[in-house]
């Protein structure tokens, strides 16, 4: 079983929604995780709202800080993903075992919209970026990959549509 720890600055949406999906499409392959540079001190009550609504058990999800994986006792990551480009830009601890990292750029679905209706759409559209990305992910061998070659595909996928780019992030 591979550790896969997928990273978000407030650990609230795009991550929550991230580790549900890896969660289960990675049943049996993975143990999925999310943390936040700066956690929020709970998830986001729409993108549970949408996970309630998609048949996932909710009750466990909780906003945490990335702290909780970098100590000796943490379980050791084999890949870390960020899906923000404010997490990707931070200076991450050093993981204990020096786990593949990668960058998913998803603009993040928190406050867009006014009704529920809206905000139901921005969760839902991250959330089918992310299963995109996570069954891409699920097609790899990648227990098997090599660390460079393992980091060139998640990157390939990271790129894939729908993905924020940094330099046009930064020149905004």
């Amino acid at each position: 079983m591979q550790n896969i720890l997928i990273l978000c600055t407030a650990n609230s949406a795009r991550s929550i929604l991230g580790e549900a999906v890896l969660a289960k499409l990675g049943e049996g392959r993975v143990n999925a995780f999310s943390a936040g540079s700066t956690p929020r001190g709970e998830p986001n009550p729409d993108g549970l709202a949408l996970l309630g609504e998609y048949g996932y058990d909710t009750s466990a999800f909780r906003s945490k800080s990335w702290n909780e994986f970098e100590g000796a006792d943490a379980p050791k990551m084999d890949i870390v993903i960020t899906v923000c480009d404010n997490a990707a830009g931070e200076t991450c601890p050093l993981w204990p075992g020096a786990p593949v990292q990668a960058h998913w750029g998803i603009g993040d679905p928190a406050g867009k919209g006014e009704s529920a209706e809206e905000r139901r759409a921005a969760f839902a559209e991250t959330y089918a970026l992310l299963e995109a990305r996570i069954l891409a992910l699920m097609a790899l061998p990648f227990e098997a990959m090599n660390p460079d070659d393992l980091k060139a595909a998640l990157n390939t996928i990271g790129a894939m549509p729908g993905a924020t780019d940094l330099a046009a992030a930064g020149a905004a």
